[in-house]
């Protein structure tokens, strides 16, 4: 019995030890990581900047633009069709077009020249010119020269002529009358192209713009969020309730976020710069962009059982001035053999005497009128030459009508196509936003009552921030792409 007794209060020791040696080691667990905090430095402040959305207003510190001048989508096309280089070339070349016809039809009206010979024959000729003067009796008379040998009276002549000539009948001139429009309306077809790449590629400029802004936004959202993360996974290790992995993962994830806030405020700087170069806009001078966010959802939506027209692509249009101005140079080369008539009318004053200082106290005029006819009979078969090659250029002119109309085909397969890929990936975005937004707040929750690991924080984050990207991405490519099926329809007329 004794030794019963004697065993249980041993065992009764043992159990007490074991009980102390169990608490010294929980107190040095809990107080081993108080010595190590010190080289967890209390989390920076971080500023809970929220989202702001649509419409868009670039901060100044991110987006490098210090001005107060806001542009809408349409303010930046309108700047654009007034300032870009490129469109103020085009409307240029459409003046000298003009400029052109004119200086070519100009042979149309009359055509008067002035022209005169002074000369002093060293030795006169035997055949009497044209101011080879005779006396009989107290009469002058002149005569042309014909059957008269006598030397010229006097050494000294001059004589001075007015012509004036006027286009009848001309080949040359008809072939410019009936080319002139079509060069005309070239020129403008031309400026209107410029027109509707300054429309697209502003537009999908200015997207860009928005679309980091917008990854700035969410990014500084995000950032945010990490921030109050970091400082309540800190003060929970610093209370004992996680250990140190918790909150190194909290700063991991925040160092990410920080960098990627940082790259998207650097990319936002060229993105102003490729705007303002389409823009023709001073890059001296600063604005930001604002857009409605109610027209721009409204503008999301196209009708895609739209088909497509040829007629309505000014590439198509271009193609068809350029046939016409090839037909026009066949019907010239075909009535080249036409003749050239035109009218003309001289008067001649002629002047003569041996005494220079004098030489204008006498004068006898001249005056004719006349037809002038030039009826081109045999150039080398040059004629022929330049019609078959006008006949084969008109051919392959119908060559390129049956490609462009397979590149509009493919065009506007490949717009329409990525449109709708597009329009349902943002739905998809949309909906994937709003679960990642629901897990996460479910998630945090769960680990601020100790329920999940952080670990699990840490995914829920990473699929919110993912799924607030591709939303945003989603959103702009989804604009891009509808700016891409109006350009393939034909819809973009400015």
């Amino acid at each position: 019995m004794n030794n019963v007794h004697f065993g249980m209060n041993k065992l009764r020791v043992i159990l007490f030890m074991t009980v102390i040696s169990s608490l010294s080691f929980s107190a040095l667990a809990q107080t081993k990581p108080q010595n190590d905090k010190s080289k967890f430095p209390i989390p920076d402040y971080v500023p809970d900047t929220n989202k702001v959305g649509f419409p868009i207003m670039p901060n100044a510190s991110n987006a490098g633009n210090n001005g107060s001048v806001y542009l809408t989508l349409k303010q930046c096309i309108d700047y654009a069709m007034l300032h870009q280089p490129a469109l103020n070339k085009s409307l240029i070349n459409v003046d000298i077009t003009r400029t052109t016809n004119a200086v070519n039809l100009a042979a149309w009206l009359p055509q008067v020249n002035a022209n005169g010979d002074l000369i002093h024959y060293i030795q006169k000729p035997n055949n009497n010119i044209s101011t080879n003067v005779g006396t009989t009796g107290n009469s002058t008379s002149t005569s042309t020269g014909t059957g008269n040998s006598a030397r010229s009276t006097y050494a000294n002549t001059f004589v001075p002529e007015l012509s004036v000539s006027q286009a009848i009948v001309s080949p040359t001139l008809l072939y410019a009358s009936k080319s002139a429009p079509l060069l005309v309306k070239q020129s403008q077809q031309l400026t209107d192209s410029t027109k509707i790449f300054l429309v697209t590629s502003v537009s999908k400029a200015f997207y860009n713009v928005l679309l980091t802004l917008e990854q700035i936004n969410v990014l500084k959202e995000d950032t945010a969020r990490l921030g109050r993360n970091l400082r309540d996974t800190y003060h929970q290790y610093k209370g004992g309730i996680v250990d140190e992995t918790d909150y190194l993962q909290a700063s991991i994830t925040l160092n990410n976020s920080n960098t990627q806030l940082k790259q998207a405020n650097e990319n936002i700087i060229p993105e102003y710069a490729a705007l303002k170069q389409l823009m023709g806009y001073d890059p001296q001078q600063q604005f930001n962009v604002s857009i409605d966010t109610v027209q721009m959802m409204n503008n999301m939506r196209i009708d895609t059982t739209q088909q497509l027209q040829y007629e309505k692509r000014i590439e198509y249009q271009e193609l068809n001035t350029r046939r016409d101005l090839q037909f026009a140079l066949t019907h010239y080369y075909k009535y080249a053999f036409l003749p050239t008539i035109s009218g003309f009318f001289n008067y001649d004053l002629q002047f003569a005497n041996n005494n220079l200082p004098n030489i204008l106290s006498t004068s006898y005029p001249s005056s004719l009128v006349g037809v002038s006819v030039s009826i081109p009979i045999f150039t080398g078969f040059a004629r022929l030459h330049n019609l078959h090659k006008s006949q084969l250029q008109e051919q392959l002119i119908n060559w390129d009508a049956v490609d462009l109309k397979l590149q509009l085909t493919k065009e506007y397969d490949t717009s329409l196509a990525n449109y709708k890929s597009n329009l349902y990936n943002f739905n998809m975005q949309q909906k994937n936003v709003a679960m990642a937004r629901r897990v996460y707040f479910v998630v945090d929750l769960q680990y601020k009552q100790g329920i999940v690991a952080y670990l699990n924080v840490i995914t829920a984050e990473s699929n919110l921030i993912t799924s607030e990207i591709n939303y945003t991405n989603s959103l702009f490519q989804l604009l891009s792409s509808k700016v891409d099926l109006d350009k393939a329809m034909g819809n973009i007329t400015y």
